[in-house]
């Protein structure tokens, strides 16, 4: 291996392809240098960068059983399927020959040239593009106050911020599920830049002493670690959205001079004006993200309690909508039903209070497309009107590809996602790996999918959805006993097989139902009825 004399970076380049392994990505390049991200679990990462870091070396099954696994006791099949999946993502060389071979009675070794990056050409090719106009990341405030379980209020605060930045067209903004995994003291805001691709990083703090508020904010050039300014905001609580419009004006003014000084606060509305409904808001945003049954519950109690101090606070009634709709797919609270029936009618009251709300555009669109496959085009259309209004809105770019493959176009939801991921670069959404596996079985690519939803369950290992998908595609790849195995794993996560085989409980996904019926049915040994 040809080991450039600089600090190893943790990054290789092999056969089309470049691996940093500091950050866990795996990107294929295309004949034009262009690099599109791999999916791949944290297992098969741990075990690629091994083989690489020995640069064509044998390397033995218990030292990989002691690097990957840290000496935990597995079964030999464990390796076997890791090693599978990294054949399958990897594919061929050139000579058509697997790049990694087996060595008999030794180990695995790669056989194919390995070169090991020096840190500036791995930067230069395994980080994000600095986009084409003014970016920011906003890192997730301090919080200052004396009751440590304040910090919700703080990451709201930053939230917040981070909206009212999104709306302005001229902006690229990270979303907070990116920026948000840079959290606590001492973040070399230069490291965020290069990580995230953005040329400006903000950072703060807040304190809630009783009704007053403190926001302390400042705003660094990443590359330069240049402080280009900081301001201290007091306010009382009832006044915390004029103090969240002043963060945010101030730091576009700062970031572009151009702008006019009260665009933000023309183009965003308030979301309410009660701040007990705000903070029963706040409290339900980080369950809201869990795909799991007790924080999506607990997530819809904070939500009604903030719809009932506030029957027009549109962002809870679209999130309470989303909320019913996990529920209702995955088969968890009450019967799916009557969490179908909350959804729907939860989703059309949030776009009569707040259709011009990016947020709510989104989440209810979805919500309404998921049920109803005669709401599929309008929900297009209110989507895409949110990622108009907020070109920055990761989580719209999302929904926008779960909508487009309801649609029934795959190829297109697989560019809204890589949008989605550019704008997130790390994200928290536990089912975003499920949603590519999802995308790679219409499309055809089903040793693709099981390589994204197997990376899924590594993050969201009790999502029935990601569990589905992967049954029918080990299904369609001929894996019966694979196949068999995770429906055993999913019955034991619910009772609802397949959405469940009430089509009215199922995403509609248009052209593929049946394909995605039929191969679950078979996986489930012919007992799941076709509705």
């Amino acid at each position: 291996m040809n080991r450039e004399e600089n600090v190893p970076s943790g990054a290789f380049a092999f056969e089309g392809f470049r691996f940093d392994q500091r950050r866990g990505e795996l990107l294929r390049l295309d004949q034009m240098g262009q690099a599109t991200p791999v999916p791949i679990g944290s297992r098969a990462c741990a075990l690629l960068g091994l083989l690489l870091d020995e640069g064509g070396g044998v390397v033995s099954k218990v030292r990989i059983l002691d690097r990957v696994w840290c000496g935990t006791f597995v079964a030999d099949a464990n390796l076997t399927v890791q090693i599978s999946a990294l054949r399958r993502v990897l594919g061929r060389g050139r000579d058509g020959s697997s790049l990694i071979q087996t060595v008999h009675g030794r180990g695995y070794r790669l056989a194919v040239p390995v070169r090991r990056l020096t840190s500036a050409t791995a930067r230069e090719n395994s980080e994000p593009a600095m986009p084409d106009k003014p970016s920011i990341a906003v890192l997730p405030l301090a919080n200052l106050s004396d009751d440590r379980r304040q910090q919700y209020f703080a990451d709201g605060m930053a939230e917040e911020i981070i909206t009212a930045l999104s709306r302005i067209p001229s902006l690229f903004v990270i979303a907070r599920g990116s920026s948000f995994t840079y959290r606590g003291p001492g973040v070399d805001v230069k490291r965020v830049g290069r990580e995230l691709g953005v040329r400006y990083v903000l950072e703060g703090s807040v304190r809630k002493s009783g009704r007053a508020v403190r926001i302390t904010a400042q705003l660094t050039e990443a590359e330069t670690r240049l402080q280009l300014w900081a301001e201290r905001f007091d306010g009382a609580l009832d006044r915390i959205f004029e103090l969240q419009d002043s963060v945010a004006t101030s730091v576009a003014a700062m970031i572009e001079p151009t702008l006019e000084a009260n665009e933000i606060s023309r183009s965003r509305q308030r979301p309410t004006e009660d701040l007990n409904a705000y903070d029963w808001y706040l409290r339900a945003l980080p369950d809201c993200l869990a795909y799991n049954a007790e924080p999506l519950l607990r997530a819809r109690e904070a939500l009604e309690q903030a719809i009932a101090c506030d029957p027009r606070f549109g962002r809870a009634i679209a999130l309470a909508a989303s909320c019913r709709q996990m529920l209702a797919c995955a088969g968890w609270g009450e019967d799916p039903w009557t969490n179908r029936q909350a959804a729907i009618e939860l989703a059309r009251r949030a776009l009569q209070v707040a259709n011009d709300d990016p947020m709510v555009l989104a989440e209810s669109a979805r919500v309404l497309a998921y049920f109803d496959n005669e709401e599929i085009d309008a929900a297009i259309g209110l989507v895409e009107r949110a990622v108009a209004l907020n070109p920055s809105y990761a989580r719209g770019w999302y929904w926008n590809g779960w909508i487009r493959l309801y649609a029934g176009d795959p190829e297109l939801a697989t560019a809204h996602f890589e949008t989605s991921l550019r704008l997130n670069p790390r994200p928290t959404t536990q089912a975003f790996m499920t949603s590519i596996g999802v995308a790679y079985f219409f499309c055809g690519r089903y040793e693709e999918a099981v390589d994204a939803l197997l990376a899924g369950l590594q993050v969201a290992p009790f999502w029935p959805t990601t569990y589905r998908f992967l049954a029918a595609s080990w299904e369609m790849l001929g894996r019966h006993a694979e196949a068999r195995q995770i429906v055993d794993r999913l019955r034991k996560l619910t009772p609802a097989l397949a959405s469940p085989a009430d089509r009215s409980m199922m995403p509609p996904f248009r052209k593929h139902m049946d394909r995605y019926l039929e191969s679950l049915r078979r996986a489930a040994g012919e007992e799941l009825v076709a509705g």
